[in-house]
Order: structure tokens, then sequence, then C-alpha cells
């Protein structure tokens, strides 16, 4: 995968949000990226499960594409873009070729030409397949909901009167989705709510808690980079994924870390204090885990989201009775490479975390905030790898390497 587009991509952790008004804590993209694909997938199983189809290939996607365009127009309002893509269509246009070219050299072509089409799409309003309008209703609908959840959060800080047009806004903008249960579920701050609630403590919860670094990074916008980093790594080590494949790696990243929402951020030195420990504390998470979070959740994610969250660095399949196999790499190519098998590739999670770790502990030293933490971190990333060891067809101590070379 290209350097700088890893690095373009990291970008999100350093854009912030409502930037002109009191925040009670950091508000970053990556953080409200991460937060609306929890928000979609809530929304979209309330769908499902009423025998409503959601594309979710299409949404992963749109997730990524949305992201590298905020990235490019960091400073450009929403409203201010809505204005221009309503009153100058033609210079709304320019603005997103503008933004293509920014990316023109850090993609392959086949994605590049994906991004295209997806931004050109949204420039010029092109109508919506039958087929794929529930799915980006619901994707609008966690984004509107994403906000408005941002506005609550800050809304103890701000006088009223700082508020009261943006509120009135986002609500009037929230109506037209109030067909979906799931939104309203959330919206009248039912069990759906209470769920999103333990997942949005990750949002506040810092990662390498014990060293200063630029830019911080919380446990949801870790969640959300390297959910994006299994799919564009996945992609280029096996384009011959099944959408399901791709799908599960994107939610099991997504998802990888939700224990911690109940648990708190348990740092790796500590969990590998001992040879046992790191057995103990994961089992002591589970147990939490089924005790404070599967409560709240529907009854249609449960099985789901714990086969996410389980053994959730192992490749792995569920058969037909619902049974969990750890299998390797190539089983997962040769044999189990079909939507019915439900395959996660857990190890390429795994590489994407650590990857994500790499780059919080590399970009920070680069802005010269750095301590024996992070530098340790940092060694002990890379040579966790043997050189020449390839996993799930990728040779990780060469290719970090390669991202952490000035």
């Amino acid at each position: 995968m290209e350097k700088n587009l890893i690095l373009k991509i990291f970008e999100g952790f350093s854009i912030q949000r409502w930037n002109d008004l009191i925040r009670p804590f950091e508000l970053v993209e990556m953080d409200k990226a991460g937060e609306k694909m929890v928000l979609a997938y809530i929304i979209g199983k309330f769908e499902e499960n009423k025998g409503n189809r959601i594309d979710w290939y299409w949404m992963i996607y749109a997730s990524l594409f949305d992201l590298l365009r905020k990235i490019a127009l960091c400073d450009i309002k929403a409203p201010v873009q809505q204005m221009l893509k309503k009153e100058f269509p033609e210079e709304y246009l320019r603005l997103n070729e503008w933004v293509l070219r920014q990316y023109s050299n850090l993609m392959d072509e086949k994605l590049f030409s994906e991004f295209s089409d997806y931004v050109y799409a949204k420039s010029v309003a092109r109508t919506i397949p039958d087929g794929l309008k529930r799915t980006v209703r619901v994707y609008e609908a966690a984004h509107k909901f994403a906000t408005i959840r941002e506005l609550e959060m800050i809304s103890a800080v701000n006088e009223k009167e700082r508020l009261a047009d943006i509120k009135t806004e986002l609500e009037e903008q929230i109506q037209p989705y109030l067909e979906f249960e799931g939104l309203q579920k959330l919206m009248t701050h039912q069990k759906a709510f209470r769920f999103l609630l333990k997942i949005e403590q990750l949002r506040f919860q810092t990662r390498w808690n014990q060293t200063p670094r630029i830019p911080a990074t919380s446990v949801l916008g870790h969640c959300f980079y390297v959910a994006i980093m299994t799919l564009l790594l996945g992609r280029e080590s096996n384009p011959k994924m099944c959408r399901q494949r791709v799908i599960n790696n994107f939610f099991s990243a997504l998802f990888h870390d939700l224990p911690e929402s109940v648990t708190r951020d348990i740092i790796s030195p500590v969990k590998q204090a001992t040879d046992d420990l790191p057995n103990i504390v994961k089992k002591i998470e589970n147990e939490i885990v089924s005790k404070e979070l599967v409560p709240l959740m529907e009854d249609f994610i449960v099985k789901e989201v714990t086969y996410f969250t389980s053994d959730e660095f192992s490749n792995r399949i569920q058969d037909k009775s619902g049974r969990i196999q750890i299998v390797s790499y190539e089983e997962l190519n040769e044999k189990f490479n079909n939507d019915e098998f439900k395959p996660v590739d857990g190890k390429l999670v795994r590489i994407c975390d650590h990857l994500s770790a790499l780059m919080e502990a590399n970009i920070s030293i680069k802005h010269g905030i750095t301590s024996e933490h992070l530098e340790i971190g940092l060694e002990t990333t890379v040579n966790h790898y043997e050189k020449n060891q390839v996993i799930n067809g990728i040779n990780v101590n060469e290719f970090f390497t390669r991202i952490i070379e000035p």
C-alpha cells in the first residue's frame, strides 16, 4: 500500500471539529467517522432484522471515501459546501475535481476509479439505484445522528444561544430519516442508545495514556483507522476476497477494542507482564463483556458482534451450525473464501492494529514529542514480526520498516 496514503488518512486524527465552540474534550474527524459507522451498523441491523437488504460493502467504501474527501476539505464547513452545491454547481464540481487530484498519485488505478465515481456521483446528485437507496439513507441517517450526538455532548458547556440555530437545523435534517426503527430507538434513548453510550466511552479513552503524543488518539478513532487499513491492505494482499469476508474484516476491526468500553485499555506491557496474564486478561474481559455489554445489545446482533470480538486476531470461519473454527490463511483462501462461511482475516486485523500503533508512535516522534514509551513501542512493534515472515500474504516486517523510514 502507498505509504503516503497511509499518512494522509492518519491526518483524520488532526482535523478538529466544532472548533468555533467550547469543547469539553477533543472532537476530531476520525472519531466522528468511527461513531458514524457504529451508528450505521446499529440502524442497518434493525433494517436487516425487518427483512430489508443493506449493502454493507458499499457503505464501508463510502466511509473511506467520505473521510478522504473531508481530509482534503477540512476547513470548509458542511453548510458552505451545501450552498456551493445548490447555488454554484459548476464550481462545486471543480472543487471536487480538485479533491480527486490530491489523491491521484496515492492510489492504484482501480481504487482511484472507485473513489472518482463516488465523488462525481455526490457532486452532480446522480440518481441512486433503487437497490441502493435504503443503504444510502441508513448511512445518511447515521451521519446526521452522529452530528447530533456531538452537539449534545458539547451542549453542557456552551450557552444555549450559541447552539440554538444549529440544533434547529439538525433536528430538521434528521426528520426525513425517522422511518428507521433503529434511529427511533436511538433518539428515544432505548436499549440501542445505552449500547451506543458504552461504545462512545471509547471516544473519551486516550491511547498511550502514559505518555504525551501529537496527535492524541482515542480508542474509537484508532478502531476506525484499523478498519480502514484492514480494508485497504486486504484488497492489496488478496483482491479475490469474497464480499462478506471484506465486510467481516472491516467490522471485526471496527469492534476489535469493544471490550475496552467496559474494561478500559490495558496496555500491552502490562498484559504481557507474565506468561499467563494475556489469557487471564482475555478471560476476564469476556466475562465482563458478557455481564455488562451483551445485555445492552439487541438479540439479533449479539451473535455477530460476539463473533467479531471473540478471538479477534485469529483467522476464522463460522459453519452452518454457528460453530466457530480457527483456520489457516491458506484454508481461508482455498476452502472458505465464500460468503456462507462468514470468513474473517483476524491476523490481518492484528497487523493493522499494530500498524496503527506504529503510526501513532512514529508520527508523534517525528513531531518532536517523544518518550521512552513511544520509542520502545515503535521498536517492539516492528520487531514483533521476524524478517521475511509472511502473514496473511504480507511481509509485515518489511512493510513496517518501509512505513517508518524517513
